[in-house]
């Protein structure tokens, strides 16, 4: 890779930590984690890579001027990949300050920082650095049954999230135009694979269905999500970084089109094959439905033409296959899920 020190925000969540994983485990870089540490950080999902010399942590908030200013001066990036982020929309309805706080606030304070800090390299240095931004496509609102977000569909975020993450957007974009700063940003559809805390519907389906617990879907589960296992996404963000246009931004999706229905069906039919319940019944029988959340979106789908087309990158998984992994990983690693469900996070209603 042309970057060989990164600075990865958010290194310990659950995008981020894929990503982190692959740059120590499949490129010679060395990886700087600077994660806060709230209840999605999990410093064990690094676990296989945590011993490497090329791999180092810091504890800060990316809303700490001076703590970011530190690891700027003292690490020396030629990049940073910003994944740090309040991310769950139903705990942005209960409490939508925090987004604020975090998404906006914090990403402001790292383009301060980072912008400094880039003006005091030389020239050569300075054309070669890259601060890129991940964001999601939940910026561009709703779809209707037909059509997908491109990199020029209009922003119309609909949830606190949504709309922190839009606010992120505009802002990297206002400092690549306002200070020249090399900037990159990717917009990305929903994830999911290994490590994901289970407040996010896959995770939290998977856990259910183990424990004998319903299984929730919102309203009718019509809702369309295009579904990206994670590792592919990391491909995604290490390709941007290396081959991407200062300036330009690129959707990530997966060709996975599901509705919030099928895809629990899916994952049921899945642990059927796998674990099998004793008395012959399919874990179908534990899905419930409940009330719809505030606001929620009918349909998302991305266009990744441009990535594919002007970077090369394509997804090594698709629905099926990644569902797969998925599952067989939650059942060989209840050593990372276990304390989780019984110390942050048991699978209770949030974002009512």
């Amino acid at each position: 890779m042309a970057a060989k020190r990164i600075v990865v925000t958010g290194g310990a969540g659950f995008i981020g930590s894929a990503l982190v994983r692959q740059l120590v485990g499949e490129t010679d870089a060395e990886v700087l984690n600077l994660d806060k540490l709230t209840y999605a950080g999990n410093l064990s999902s690094l676990r296989e890579v945590s011993d490497s010399p090329r791999y180092r942590f810091v504890q800060a908030d990316i809303c700490d001027a001076e703590a970011v200013a530190k690891v700027f001066a003292g690490f020396r990036p030629d990049a940073v990949m910003h994944l740090a982020a309040e991310s769950h929309v139903d705990r942005s309805i209960d409490g939508p300050l925090a987004f604020v706080n975090t998404n906006v606030l914090g990403t402001a304070t790292l383009l301060d920082a980072a912008t400094a800090y880039w003006r005091t390299l030389d020239a050569e240095h300075r054309a070669a650095f890259r601060f890129q931004h991940i964001s999601t496509d939940e910026v561009f609102g709703s779809l209707g049954p037909s059509g997908f977000f491109t990199e020029s569909t209009p922003y119309d975020p609909r949830s606190p999230y949504s709309a922190s993450k839009a606010a992120s957007d505009h802002l990297v974009k206002a400092w690549g135009h306002t200070y020249g700063l090399p900037v990159l940003l990717t917009n990305c559809s929903n994830n999911y694979g290994p490590y994901h805390f289970p407040e996010k519907l896959i995770p939290l389906v998977i856990l259910n269905a183990l424990d004998g617990k319903p299984l929730p879907i919102y309203g009718k589960g019509d809702n369309i999500r295009d579904w990206l296992f994670v590792d592919d996404h990391a491909r995604a963000l290490r390709c941007v970084l290396e081959r991407g246009r200062p300036g330009e931004t690129y959707n990530v999706g997966g060709h996975n089109e599901r509705t919030n229905l099928q895809v629990v069906q899916t994952v049921c039919d899945t642990l059927d094959g796998l674990v099998p319940l004793p008395d012959g019944h399919s874990y179908r029988q534990q899905i419930s439905f409940v009330t719809d959340r505030p606001g929620h979106d009918l349909r998302y789908a991305i266009d990744p033409t441009k990535i594919e087309n002007e970077l090369g990158w394509h997804p090594q998984e698709n629905f099926e296959t990644g569902i797969r992994k998925t599952v067989r990983w939650y059942l060989d690693n209840e050593w990372w899920w276990r304390p989780i469900r019984e110390h942050k996070y048991a699978g209770e209603r949030l974002g009512k």
